[in-house]
């Protein structure tokens, strides 16, 4: 019987392959050896056509003890090079196995409707993102001095996260009240005249490939603030760029996904129209319709390396654009630095409003 899913090993010496960010090859962790994505994909296409065919075993509840509801979101595979049961999430696409550590892949989650556009091959590697994980905590005056210092790195893992690309337009009527006023002397008096306008603009905003996760796993907010991505370096979706990270098909539809689109389309519609009208004081909206045209939606996979640490009994997840090295992740405030530095505050206007009231008084 065909295998359930592909170990990635070198075609050399048979150790575990992993795809190197800094080479953009698949690198072999034994002999060192190198090789391209189109050398490995039609090396295990054969492989990977046959464990697409084969699916998944059902889940024994019953020697797992789990309920109906859990064991229908997981799925069992047998590991090629160990033989050990791999028990996975239902979106698990790419993991490594427990027992031996090889690089695992699932053909069947990419099979049909199932398989990404486009991916975005990771261009940072483990080492630089630990590195740049201590350059973020620097220049932040309110962090504790020990957290950079004492806290532990618990788990770091790169994922290649599914994205939902959407294309489309945004056609807006808008309508501002503005005013604009200017001000002259009449004999004894100044007089100030003020002229009030009423402005109208309709227009058509086209936008391509905004952003929306397609995993119910990641956090919005994380996954918004990592962006942007650098889509000129897109290129057509293949296995042989998963060995040696994680990956987890999508959960969330695109139609579940796209009202965050729309809405972002519809904000940034609004944005563009209001930018073309200046030179006025004052802008009020007065109406703000939009309309959403849908047109293409791409379903793409994008690099992230996902860091946890742990300080003072308290977990902090911290996010890296796989691509681009942005970070994103909440830290912890110093209560004495914020209270110090409100102090300093506080001290620095006081003296210079005694410096205003000294010299009015002086008069």
């Amino acid at each position: 019987m065909p295998d359930q899913v592909t170990n990635y090993q070198c075609p050399s010496c048979g150790g575990p392959l992993h795809f190197d960010a800094e080479l953009q090859k698949l690198k072999c962790d034994y002999c060192g050896s190198t090789f391209t994505n189109e050398e490995i994909t039609k090396y295990y296409q054969e492989k990977n056509d046959e464990a697409a065919a084969v699916g998944f075993d059902t889940v024994d509840r019953t020697t797992l003890q789990w309920s109906d509801e859990e064991a229908s979101k997981l799925r069992a595979y047998n590991c090629p090079s160990c033989g050990a049961q791999l028990i996975c999430d239902e979106t698990t696409a790419a993991t490594a196995c427990p027992y031996c550590g090889n690089p695992t892949v699932v053909p069947a989650q990419f099979t049909g409707a199932l398989k990404p556009d486009y991916i975005i091959p990771f261009k940072l590697n483990k080492e630089q993102a630990v590195k740049r994980l201590s350059s973020y905590y620097k220049g932040k005056p309110l962090l504790p001095s020990a957290f950079s210092n004492n806290n532990h790195i618990e788990e770091i893992k790169g994922v290649y996260v599914p994205f939902w690309l959407y294309d489309g337009a945004a056609e807006a009527d808008m309508a501002y009240n503005a005013t604009r006023s200017h001000s002259h002397t009449q004999g004894d008096y100044l007089v100030t005249v003020t002229e009030h306008f009423q402005i109208n603009r309709q227009g058509t905003v086209s936008f391509n490939m905004v952003p929306a996760d397609g995993s119910s796993k990641m956090p919005d907010e994380l996954m918004d603030a990592i962006e942007p991505f650098n889509y000129n370096e897109l290129v057509g979706f293949e296995m042989a760029y998963l060995p040696g990270y994680l990956a987890d098909r999508y959960d969330l539809t695109a139609e579940d996904e796209a009202s965050r689109a729309d809405h972002r389309m519809k904000n940034s519609a609004i944005s563009a129209i209001r930018d073309t009208v200046h030179g006025y004081e004052t802008v009020t909206p007065q109406r703000q319709f939009v309309n959403i045209i849908p047109e293409r939606v791409h379903y793409a996979f994008l690099p992230v390396w996902l860091l946890s640490t742990r300080w003072n009994g308290q977990n902090y997840l911290f996010a890296m654009n796989g691509q681009t090295g942005k970070y994103v992740g909440d830290l912890p405030v110093d209560k004495g630095k914020m209270f110090l530095y409100f102090f300093l505050i506080f001290a620095v206007m006081a003296a210079i409003l005694g410096f205003l009231l000294f010299v009015v008084m002086g008069r």
